[in-house]
């Protein structure tokens, strides 16, 4: 008898059964709150298990395990959760469903605003502060029917490369005698929504993915991380780090989930200017996506691997599991192409001068004077300073560390030499994918009556043809996610917890101990940058486990501008033939 199995015949009684469900299977991946989101939304359907039951086991788990894993800083009231289950199962009885994520359990980054709950961005800054509004994704996801049980833990603002959070696989596995026991972190920014998820808290979670803050964390716990492109889901209510690269991303066990999700929260908001128009997600669907998700016959897929990519510290397990990826892919008819992108090795530096240029100006408005933390020795105003302590009291090491930074490029004298060749290489990265995926651009696209007119390159596309007939060109690109598993938590900055503890659960916030400089930690962002320079769609997909250590390596799938649904179908693909994680 399979996981899926098990649960329906033990979710065939009361609610008051339910409290015992922990107890009746001893498989962690068999409870019910490992389930998918999708699994989870036919079982409540079907009447054969309730919300109130999934929240339950969401809850018991957190009870069990949050105190080690640090996932969460705020975890919703148990009872106001419960109301909420109960009012899903009642409308479930009457045939009346809100949406497709009616009375299921998740989580969000607390980065996002929420009404209900403190949105802290883990750090003392915003320390208690409660927004008067959601972020439209939160309202749309709620309106769909999700139940709130908290929001996640985090690097402060996102800056950062490991996270207060620590990776759950060495106590949701079953094998754990091939795990290395040594702590290991879950990965940053967005580690507590891919820890939460990955650990059962939760059945999914929102973060947001600035430079790889979704994709990593969630290679690192071996689930599935994605970051639509950039405009594609609404920007309001999340708290900015770097306006023209945060994206709104969702962690998730499987594909199907993410997907569904994605259908959910992509939606024009005029509050949002950075949200994609009307007119160009008009354009964008009229573009095909590769839909031939048949896994025995990928014969018109071309995969593309970029060169840049292999990179010398990129350890052997990963490489190894890359090859596999290759190899599978190949094995079913896809045709490989080796392409190159040569701006990549330029995208590392170019994001670490850009991001905190635009922090350094998002971060301006946090003074304490409207809101948030206010520093006592600010309040008496003895040496004339309005806010300068209560910035150096509220901000942790590596924000001020990256205020520093951007403030320093946007200088008159640096401006010219730094942010604006940034932003140049940055271009450059746009038109290496550009060049290389064989389908369009949307975003250079004009309608001209049933032609398309690329402003790029002078071309006329038809809209018939879908795709463009380039045969040189990919439909997707396929690279690793980190260049190792998941580190070790020794190793790991020592300052990430420096400030975010006094938001989250401080009797698990302990220091990471460790040697590695600053410097060292921004390496593991080489594979994700460039998708978010670029704005395309990026998936990490859980393909293996490292013979090493025991812990997850996932495979990183990237398509062009808008190319979601090709993204969708291809993870798809890797995800029903990668190695078993049970």
């Amino acid at each position: 008898m399979n996981c899926l199995q098990r649960i329906i015949s033990l979710s065939n009684f009361s609610n008051k059964k339910f409290i015992s469900l922990n107890t009746l299977i001893t498989n962690q991946r068999c409870k019910l709150s490992f389930l998918s989101v999708t699994k989870a939304q036919n079982l409540l359907q079907q009447k054969k298990v309730t919300s109130t039951a999934l929240v339950k086991d969401c809850f018991s788990q957190i009870v069990k395990h949050n105190a080690h894993l640090n996932a969460f800083i705020k975890v919703q009231n148990e009872n106001v959760a419960l109301e909420k289950a109960k009012e899903a199962d009642d409308r479930f009885i009457r045939g009346i469903i809100k949406g497709p994520l009616d009375g299921i359990p998740i989580t969000y980054k607390d980065n996002f605003c929420t009404k209900e709950l403190p949105t802290t961005c883990g750090s003392k800054m915003l320390k208690n502060f409660i927004s008067p509004f959601n972020a439209t994704v939160v309202d749309l996801l709620q309106d769909a029917g999700a139940i709130m049980v908290g929001k996640t833990n985090m690097d402060e603002f996102g800056m950062g490369a490991f996270g207060p959070v620590y990776n759950p696989h060495v106590i949701t596995s079953d094998k754990k005698g091939s795990i290395d026991q040594e702590r290991r972190v879950a990965g940053g920014s967005s580690g507590g929504s891919a820890a939460a998820v990955a650990s059962g808290m939760c059945f999914a979670s929102l973060g947001s993915d600035t430079g790889g803050s979704i994709r990593l964390p969630a290679s690192y716990c071996g689930v599935i991380g994605f970051k639509p492109s950039y405009g594609q889901c609404s920007r309001w209510g999340l708290v900015a780090y770097a306006s023209s690269l945060d994206t709104v991303g969702i962690i998730t066990r499987n594909v199907l989930d993410a997907q569904l999700m994605y259908d959910i929260i992509s939606k024009y908001d005029e509050k949002d200017p950075s949200s994609l128009p009307p007119k160009l997600r008009s354009i964008n669907t009229s573009l095909a996506s590769f839909d031939k998700t048949n896994s025995t016959n990928l014969s018109e897929l071309r995969v593309g691997i970029p060169q840049e990519y292999f990179v010398s510290e990129l350890s052997d397990p990963i490489k190894n599991l890359w090859q596999q990826g290759i190899s599978l892919l190949r094995s079913h008819g896809a045709t490989i192409v080796s392409v190159s992108c040569p701006s990549t090795k330029y995208a590392l530096p170019a994001y670490y001068i850009l991001a905190p240029a635009e922090a350094s100006s998002n971060l301006a408005r946090y003074d304490g004077v409207r809101y948030g933390h206010r520093s006592d020795m600010d309040s008496t105003q003895e040496d004339e300073l309005l806010y300068a302590h209560t910035r150096s009291e509220g901000f942790g090491e590596e924000v001020k560390r990256r205020i520093l930074l951007g403030t320093y490029t946007l200088t008159a004298g640096s401006y010219n030499n730094y942010f604006l060749c940034a932003q140049k290489i940055r271009k450059m990265v746009q038109s290496d994918f550009d060049s290389v995926f064989r389908r369009p651009n949307p975003l250079h696209l004009i309608k001209n009556g049933s032609s398309l007119y690329n402003r790029n390159n002078d071309e006329i596309i038809e809209i018939s043809d879908h795709l463009r007939e380039k045969h040189n060109g990919v439909d997707v690109i396929m690279t690793p996610v980190a260049i190792s598993t998941s580190p070790k938590a020794k190793n790991s900055l020592s300052s990430t917890l420096s400030n975010s503890s006094s938001c989250a659960n401080t009797n698990n916030t302990r220091s990471l101990d460790g040697d590695n400089s600053f410097v060292n930690a921004y390496v593991n962002d080489v594979f994700t940058i460039p998708a978010n320079l670029a704005g395309i769609p990026a998936m990490s997909v859980p393909f293996g486990i490292s013979p090493i250590d025991g812990y997850p390596i996932g495979l990183q799938l990237m398509t062009q501008y808008g190319d979601e649904y090709t993204l969708f179908n291809i993870s798809k693909i890797l995800e029903n033939n990668r190695q078993n994680f049970l």
